[in-house]
């Protein structure tokens, strides 16, 4: 089980992460975010890589699983974790890690498009599931005309619209991952994934003209101190686990375990952020879960 259990880790560590980086990509912004998170997060597993492989560099990696590892990394972290913050900073970690959820959808119908695979009726189920649990939360009914009643969305537009783009780039980085890393050190997996998105944002970063940004950032302290903690939980313990879950159990179950985020951060939101909420949010949270079990394991 210990697959299992790594993935329920997963969850906990990436619901906590969303939490924290809640806070500081509102306070410096998501593109300074990122780079700050993914920099400490790279000096914490040298260090644990080097106690634990004797090497600080995944330079025992084959070219096949820098190349495959790289465009995860500039998948997932770069464009997939860029706009789950810029969500964040819009909607909330709760609100953009319930829309995140709907990656298997995405997943399933790469799957179709690329690959050729069938969408079964359970998989239109699972995503009817995931759809209808995510739409429960985030649209609401309002009078368009007196016979006619509209929809329209609770949140932020911008937001919602984010939270999807990063459930795609999770979904694709996974794939990727899970085809470059094969049996190779979850750790080191990791670490090749983190150099390639700490290229990806400082590029970003040149043309952008953000170094000026950055900088001042690095000056607020408890930012980033928080953001220190994130990447403990984040990029270094749940990425690391995520990974070592993927290769010790059915990727179905990984990453159904893993997808619990929206459940989990609900009683953290309470008692962090005193967030009030009502009880469709809740209801939808676990319908869009049992959806992606649907797609996972019948899907």
């Amino acid at each position: 089980m210990s697959g299992e259990v790594a993935a329920f880790l997963t969850a906990i560590s990436w619901t906590l992460t969303g939490l924290f980086f809640q806070w500081v990509a509102r306070r410096v912004g998501s593109l300074s975010l990122n780079l700050m998170r993914l920099v400490i997060a790279f000096f914490m597993i040298g260090i644990y890589a080097y106690f634990t492989r004797g090497v600080m560099l995944p330079i025992d990696a084959t070219p096949h699983a820098w190349f495959w590892l790289s465009v995860s990394g500039l998948i997932g972290f770069v464009l997939g974790d860029y706009f789950l913050f810029k969500s964040y900073e819009l909607v909330g970690a709760r609100i953009g890690m319930l829309i995140f959820s709907s990656s298997p959808i995405v997943a399933g119908i790469a799957g179709y498009f690329l690959w050729g695979e069938t969408l079964t009726w359970w998989s239109m189920v699972g995503i009817g599931l995931v759809l209808s649990g995510i739409g429960l939360v985030i649209l609401t009914r309002t009078p368009a005309r007196e016979d006619q009643v509209g929809v329209s969305l609770r949140f932020d537009p911008k937001g919602v619209f984010y939270a999807f783009i990063a459930a795609a780039g999770q979904a694709f980085g996974l794939i990727a991952s899970k085809f470059g890393m094969g049996q190779y050190d979850p750790v080191a997996a990791t670490q090749i994934r983190i150099i390639a998105a700490i290229i990806g944002f400082t590029i970003i970063f040149f043309l952008s003209g953000h170094w000026p940004k950055f900088f001042q950032s690095l000056k607020d302290t408890k930012a980033v101190m928080i953001s220190s903690i994130g990447a403990m939980f984040g990029p270094f313990i749940g990425v690391t686990l995520s990974l070592y879950a993927l290769q010790r159990t059915n990727t179905a179950i990984a990453s159904t375990i893993m997808s619990l985020m929206p459940v989990m951060i609900i009683p953290f939101s309470i008692l962090i952020y005193k967030e009030k909420f009502q009880l469709r949010e809740v209801v939808g949270a676990f319908v869009a879960i049992a959806g992606t079990a649907v797609l996972m394991f019948w899907g």
